[in-house]
């Protein structure tokens, strides 16, 4: 299994508590996500975010509808939190997000770690549309993050 990883930083000229409550609201991925994923949360009611907890989501890749259940591996607030995929499109998704204080606003560190599976045809995939596809992911969402919480600077 060969693993890919994406990272970027984000400066949000907001204070670290208000960002990280933002994100410890996972209705609000809804809202950094881009159209074209279908992105959608299954839970019904309010989802207490903390170690442990589990979310499902159903998404569309590529046209193609499927469900995706995470779960939260390690919650710090304000500082860190990780989500992991239990089940979904990746062989592997970990996806790290740190915060800290920088400057009077907050720095928005993402890792994901992730992996397709299938040897040779799961490279081919990746480098053809999947690592575009992440990479957009994470565009789409440094543009609705500045817009939600004014100009900064994103970076790779």
């Amino acid at each position: 299994m060969v693993e890919h990883v994406l990272r970027r930083e984000q400066w949000l000229p907001r204070p670290i508590d208000e960002v990280f409550e933002f994100f410890s609201d996972a209705r609000n991925l809804e809202a950094i996500t881009p159209p074209w994923l279908g992105f959608r949360i299954l839970a019904t009611g309010p989802i207490e975010m903390k170690a442990g907890t589990r979310i499902r989501y159903r998404i569309r890749l590529r046209g193609l509808p499927m469900g995706w259940l995470t779960e939260i591996q390690e919650w710090d607030p304000p500082r860190q939190f990780v989500d992991v995929q239990l089940r979904g499109p990746y062989k592997l998704w970990r996806h790290t997000h740190r915060f800290e204080s920088v400057d009077g606003g907050t720095m928005v560190h993402d890792e994901v770690r992730y992996a397709l599976g299938f040897g040779p045809i799961g490279r081919l995939v990746h480098a053809w549309t999947v690592r575009r596809d992440v990479e957009t992911i994470f565009d789409y969402r440094a543009r609705r993050m500045e817009e939600l919480f004014g100009n900064g600077s994103a970076r790779e």
